[in-house]
């Protein structure tokens, strides 16, 4: 009868909907600029040249996320929309699988709608789901694996399935971007750990206990280490037949010194960069555009909603407080995961970073935001969860304009939406 309840209360047909106007809205002008901005303009050569010869470009980052554009490219040809359908796409199934993802987490049907709104006008996922970068094919494959993690702790006797589908999922986020490196491995060390907590004589090959009955250690480490590392690898097959310095066999190790290499490079101060604290604080926006196309003045801009990234703060507090005191295991996954994702960035050598590194982060803030706002929807006290909410899309509404590449009445618009100067 419980199982029964929950299969009522499961927001699936919410997920869909939100998910669907999402993409609608990804769709809308999704082919202006009519011609690459910011980072496409490396990204998108890359993926032409995979179709053209196979050749490797951009070295610094793994090569799938270049394949997904070029498969966009090849299905819809060399246009905006072959440039960027992969990306709509991506933006979809990472709002989905976050949702789903809360959904086995918390088992609330409020915070996984209220994280579905919140992610949907948070300004990153949206942004990202119109440009042909990378980031974007990352955190749809993380959020993948997370989905399947959750649901497999759930759900247990489909655990089997779901921890091969997450293995798979946390290699093709590696392969796309190296920013979820030290994320990937949580899983594990979560198994691990859950299962060194149950106290087995037999830890290794024990089936029983949390948090995958019937799942022992060493397949769990088969499924959520191996298999990420395989699919991984896998990835980057094509570059071993590059025409230009391929990747020679047994060479696939030292690649890597390489690419770290490249990635600490940079060191050239840039007009955009910012720090950890910059993003906390959501003080340093990222222009992406701002500038006369396809007929108008246009503009892009990176900033995270004004108000859900600020609430997010005092809720990720809660969530650790009740995490660690009241054992909410839900609100203490959310939180160690927003604090890995953040830290990486704090003792990380890359001399240049950007706010879009925030970009994972910020998602685990806001669903933190959402596990708080549930609690108030729990205790009966309904306005405080609907009027964030309603902010939440307002703001978005609001600053829709310049998310959007909108057509804007003159140079002197972005005034209207740098309410800080440090936004300019």
């Amino acid at each position: 009868m419980a199982h029964a309840q929950e299969i009522r209360n499961d927001p699936k047909v919410w997920t869909y909907l939100l998910c669907a106007g999402f993409l609608a809205l990804c769709l809308v002008r999704i082919g202006i600029p009519s011609a690459p901005y910011f980072d496409e303009v490396h990204y998108i050569p890359a993926a032409k040249a995979l179709l053209a010869d196979g050749e490797w470009l951009n070295r610094e980052h793994p090569v799938f996320g270049k394949q997904l554009i070029a498969a966009g490219i090849a299905l819809f040809g060399d246009t905006p929309l072959g440039w960027r359908i992969m990306s709509a796409l991506s933006g979809t199934l990472a709002l989905f699988a976050a949702m789903r993802a809360l959904w086995f987490a918390s088992q609330s049907r409020f915070a996984s709608i209220a994280f579905g709104i919140l992610l949907a006008s948070g300004f990153f996922l949206f942004v990202h789901a119109q440009i042909a970068m990378l980031d974007i094919f990352m955190v749809a494959f993380f959020m993948v694996a997370l989905w399947h993690c959750a649901a497999g702790v759930r759900e247990p006797e489909t655990g089997r399935w779901r921890l091969a589908i997450a293995g798979v999922a946390l290699g093709l986020a590696m392969g796309s971007k190296w920013n979820v490196v030290f994320l990937a491995m949580l899983p594990g060390l979560a198994f691990l750990a859950c299962r060194m907590t149950a106290g087995r004589r037999r830890l290794l090959t024990s089936q029983r206990g949390i948090p995958v009955p019937g799942i022992s250690l060493i397949e769990a480490g088969v499924w959520l280490g191996l298999v990420p590392l395989f699919v991984y690898w896998l990835t980057f097959l094509p570059a071993y037949w590059a025409p230009y310095k391929p990747l020679e066999w047994g060479g696939f190790i030292a690649l890597h010194a390489n690419i770290l290499e490249l990635q600490g490079s940079v060191k050239n101060p840039h007009t955009y960069q910012s720090n950890w604290t910059d993003w906390v604080l959501n003080i340093r926006a990222i222009w992406y555009l701002y500038e006369p196309a396809d007929g108008a003045q246009r503009g892009v801009m990176l900033i995270g909603n004004p108000l859900t990234m600020l609430l997010g703060l005092p809720a990720l507090a809660w969530c650790a407080f009740a995490g660690l005191l009241r054992k909410r295991w839900d609100a203490l996954a959310v939180a160690v995961l927003y604090a890995a994702a953040l830290g990486m960035w704090i003792v990380v050598n890359k001399p240049i970073q950007f706010y879009y590194h925030y970009f994972l982060p910020s998602i685990f803030l806001l669903a933190a935001l959402a596990l708080a706002l549930d609690e108030f929807w729990k205790r009966g006290r309904r306005w405080p969860p609907y009027s964030v909410l309603a902010a939440s899309v307002a703001l978005f509404v609001w600053f829709y304009p310049i998310l959007s590449a909108a057509e804007l009445k003159g140079p002197r618009s972005f005034a209207v939406w740098t309410w800080l100067y440090s936004w300019r």
